[in-house]
């Protein structure tokens, strides 16, 4: 959602400004929030504000013409939630006392914003988040410190938040809370930083404390004292991030998607080899305290990207662990009052692992007494923490907001876990473990043949960006792989796409077809495939306009006729959703260039999702 940045730079008699590592530090989580941005430093006694609506860069031409000078300063990228992304509603908000950013959503701020005017207060904006600074600066004009003030404050919100406040009279300090959104807080030498993730912070340091759910913090420049949400002192680890500096750069690539979907045969490889033991080809997870043979039942719970990759080990576990799976979109999870058998592992698929549906369903189900799995890519985040079980994905950073190679590394590590709970069940014997294992090592080298067919893909764009509508179909574990083209198309080209099981195109959408609905197939050769074609012939006989992808065996059979053809390599249906992930990547992302659209970035759409 909102990126959050807060910097109390080591020389304190200085005017030079923290804005530009400021803004370096933003243009780290732009992908978190691209709607508005601004800056706030205190300098001589004044709080200095620039904001600018629209990218990033908007901000940097306005602090080109008007300097934000100052050592202190926080910042902010904005993804809208209340209020349209203007200027007036883009953070910092503040009153002649106090500076706030904020990540999140206060669920309270109508009773709150009414209390305010009647108090006689001005609010210049239509955000929740102004509505803090308001109630903070309430207390400092009435004489309480911002410790104080702050203290008062926190209890009086309901929903989630990360909040970095600077006070105009006290320039050394900066204070930091949380609450259902992550913030972290970063040691330097003589200067302390405060962020909404260690990627923000990395050209800055690299030892970080990762703040716990209700904490509040005060940094100095000679550190940081963190309290809890009974306003206890308490000591927060302080790790080393490893988030690389570079690891926001594109490189030759033209956006990070690109570069993302190229990257996968490394970081599938890479996630694998930390689930697979080469010596006697076996699989492996990290230390287990439960017993994973006694599992009854998995409840897998997920939004968007990371659901469909639910959905598809949902075939894995029930047909080489025999275990009865549900799967669940988060969001809709705890409101139907599920059932939740004792004995269940409830697994949670998540790239940043701080998805405000999929974490408060994860304490739904811990409440519930589940045992708790989490596959993230992000294995400091929170549901990391809340997990009986940490399944890190080892995807590096995504820095696109349609999720790639965060997708394919989950699909990974789910086999893996499918299989490894097979073997523990007894369902699948020596040799078929090794057969899985066999077949997963080929992913790499697969996913790199696919990645060879680039141009072929790119030269189908042009007859999809025209298109209105587009319907992808799929059977088995390619289902849901035709919901992710759909999704990914929608996301960055903005055409309507759809996904269907193939054989469910008879019982209503096949309604849709005519000559200007291009309809993409996924027909890997393989048990599934007459069918599949089947469905495909029903689409052709009524006019619609067919893209097959398939291997060469499959392209050979039906390809003829059709608009276009894209051939994958031969694999094993194991590994089959992972390789066939890529082209309908590509062909979401060509599309996007031949419209013209913001691929890294398209419109309404976030990174992480921190808030319900």
């Amino acid at each position: 959602m909102c990126g959050i940045i807060g910097i109390i730079s080591s020389d304190a008699a200085s005017s030079q400004s923290v804005s530009d590592r400021l803004v370096d530090g933003l243009r780290r989580m732009e992908y978190r929030g691209y709607d508005s941005a601004g800056v706030c430093t205190i300098d001589h006694g004044e709080l200095v504000r620039r904001r600018a609506q629209g990218k990033l860069a908007n901000l940097v031409l306005e602090l080109e013409q008007h300097a934000a000078p100052g050592p202190v300063g926080i910042a902010h990228t904005r993804w809208a939630t209340h209020g349209a992304p203007t200027t007036h509603n883009a953070h910092p908000h503040a009153t002649p006392q106090v500076a706030l950013v904020h990540n999140g959503i206060i669920e309270n701020f109508k009773p709150l914003r009414d209390e305010l005017i009647a108090h006689g207060r001005t609010l210049e904006s239509q955000t929740d988040s102004e509505v803090v600074a308001h109630l903070i600066s309430e207390q400092v004009e009435d004489g309480a410190s911002p410790e104080d003030a702050v203290k008062t404050v926190l209890p009086r919100l309901r929903g989630a938040f990360a909040l970095a406040i600077a006070f105009r009279d006290h320039p050394d300090m900066l204070i930091g809370a949380r609450r259902g959104s992550p913030l972290v807080v970063g040691y330097g030498v003589g200067e302390m930083f405060l962020g909404s993730d260690a990627l923000a912070l990395a050209p800055l340091t690299q030892k970080i404390a990762y703040l716990e759910e209700g904490d509040w913090v005060i940094i100095t420049r000679d550190g940081a004292a963190i309290f809890d949400d009974e306003n206890t002192p308490v000591t927060r680890v302080i790790t080393t991030s490893g988030a690389s500096a570079a690891a926001v750069e594109k490189g030759n690539y033209r956006h990070f998607m690109q570069k993302e979907i190229f990257e996968q045969p490394t970081v599938v490889g890479q996630t694998l080899g930390s689930y697979i033991h080469r010596a006697d080809n076996s699989v492996a997870l990290p230390q287990i305290d439960f017993d994973i043979s006694a599992i009854k039942r998995v409840t897998i719970v997920a939004c968007g990207t990371s659901f469909y990759a639910g959905m598809v080990a949902k075939y894995w576990f029930e047909q080489f662990a025999r275990v009865p799976v549900d799967i669940d979109v988060a969001s809709e999870f705890r409101y139907r009052e599920p059932v939740l058998e004792a004995g269940g592992l409830s697994l949670f698929i998540s790239q940043s692992g701080e998805t405000a549906d999929t974490l408060a369903a994860l304490r739904h189900c811990k409440e519930a007494g589940q045992t708790i799995a989490v596959v993230v890519n992000v294995p400091t985040s929170s549901m990391a923490r809340e997990a009986d079980l940490l399944l890190p994905t080892h995807a590096g950073p995504e820095i696109g907001v349609a999720s790639t190679k965060a997708f394919t590394c989950q699909l990974a590590v789910l086999a893996a876990l499918a299989a490894h709970m097979a073997v523990k069940k007894g369902r699948m014997d020596r040799a078929e473990e090794q057969d899985v294992v066999r077949h997963l090592l080929q992913a790499p080298a697969a996913l790199n043949a696919a990645l060879d067919h680039d141009d072929d893909i790119a030269a189908i764009a042009p007859l999809i960006a025209p298109a209105r509508d587009v319907l992808y179909l799929g059977r088995g574990p390619d289902y849901p792989l035709a919901l992710e083209g759909a999704l990914k198309l929608k996301e960055i080209s903005y055409i309507h796409a759809e996904g269907y099981a193939s054989g469910e195109m008879k019982h209503g959408p096949i309604a849709l077809i005519d000559e200007a609905v291009p309809v993409i197939v996924l027909a890997p050769s393989g048990p599934l495939f007459e069918k599949t074609v089947s469905n495909m012939e029903e689409v052709r006989a009524r006019g619609g306009q067919i893209v097959l992808i398939s291997d060469a065996e499959g392209l050979a059979e039906a390809g003829e006729g059709c608009l276009a053809t894209i051939e994958m390599p031969r694999v094993h249906p194991l590994i089959a959703p992972l390789v066939y992930a890529v082209p309908v990547q590509l062909l979401a992302y060509h599309t996007a260039c031949v419209k013209g659209t913001d691929v890294d970035q398209p419109r309404n759409l976030a990174k992480s999702v921190t808030v319900e």
